[in-house]
């Protein structure tokens, strides 16, 4: 395995007391954003039009529309229609745009308001209107209880998952690091009102995915020196011996994975892959350090009680 730090002896667990209050800190700022936003807003997150309905109209242009989306995002907000979910449909040959506003009501309505003003605005590019339906506000609240559901039942999953490949300690320890990577991230979208879409619920799926990863690489790690015996080190050395051992796997991995999300993040920001770069970025650098000040903390602290290895 590639190494870029050589027999390091960092004392991680030693600092176990700042790491934890500083998540403690962290999903403090995450509950009270979210009762910010349920008391002014009266809802506690910036939901997406997947979740709170809207109309979706579908255009069709006689010229390529690819670069010119920005033209129409301005036109979505001179209408008031600002936060709009703007994207290209099909291959780019088809020119077909598809639009999605927060508007509720009469789809033909909205759709004509949205006809009139882009080809006031465009007359050099004309274009047809597929299609205009409404998303109604019971389908947007299916699909907020869905969400939940696949983040809850994926955490259960995982649970039961890591509880048969290791033991009950090791499947504690790897789910409530998920839980806060998942907080975590939730927080930094709310505090900066960031919407919550299905791309969003996506992003936090796969930063629970990465995450669960980097615990099973440790773990595997602690579970070997676990085979060799405590040879009179505590158990919270032998953790710390599998974290600096892993140390090299664990930067490498993230670092590129951070490299490459915050690219597509730098090329995408105005769009909706923009918000999962992000939501992944905030994820990789959390899920690392939950890895290391949580999940591998929960050990000690379980070790402390119910003994994983005798001594």
């Amino acid at each position: 395995m590639l190494r870029i730090f050589k027999e390091t002896k960092i004392n991680f667990i030693g600092f176990q007391k700042w790491a934890i209050g500083f998540s403690l800190f962290l999903t403090l700022v995450t509950f009270v954003s979210i009762g910010y936003h349920w008391v002014v807003h009266k809802a506690p997150f910036n939901w997406s039009i997947e979740f709170v309905g809207g109309t979706q109209v579908q255009l069709k242009f006689n010229k390529p529309i690819h670069n010119e989306i920005q033209r129409v995002r301005d036109v979505m907000n001179q209408l008031g229609f600002a936060g709009s979910e703007i994207k290209p449909i099909g291959t780019e040959a088809d020119n077909e745009l598809l639009i999605i506003v927060r508007k509720q009501g009469e789809a033909a309505a909205v759709g004509k308001d949205i006809q009139d003003a882009l080809t006031k605005a465009m007359p050099d590019n004309t274009f047809i209107v597929l299609r205009h339906e409404g998303i109604g506000p019971k389908i947007g609240g299916e699909m907020q209880r869905d969400a939940v559901w696949a983040v809850l039942l994926s955490l259960i999953g995982i649970l039961i998952y890591v509880w048969f490949r290791f033991q009950a300690s090791f499947g504690v320890a790897a789910v409530i690091p998920l839980f806060h990577d998942v907080i975590i991230t939730i927080g930094f979208f709310s505090v900066l009102n960031r919407e919550f879409s299905l791309t969003f619920i996506a992003a936090l799926l796969t930063i629970m995915g990465y995450s669960l990863n980097d615990n099973v690489v440790i773990f595997d790690r602690i579970r070997e020196n676990m085979k060799k015996g405590l040879k009179g080190k505590s158990f919270l050395e032998l953790v710390n011996l599998s974290i600096n051992q892993t140390l090299s796997r664990t930067i490498i991995t993230s670092g590129i994975t951070f490299v490459v999300v915050t690219i597509l993040w730098a090329i995408g920001y105005k769009t909706s892959i923009g918000d999962f770069a992000l939501a992944m970025m905030i994820g990789t650098i959390f899920g690392t350090y939950s890895t290391i000040y949580i999940a591998s903390v929960l050990l000690v602290w379980w070790h402390k009680r119910w003994p994983i290895i005798k001594a």
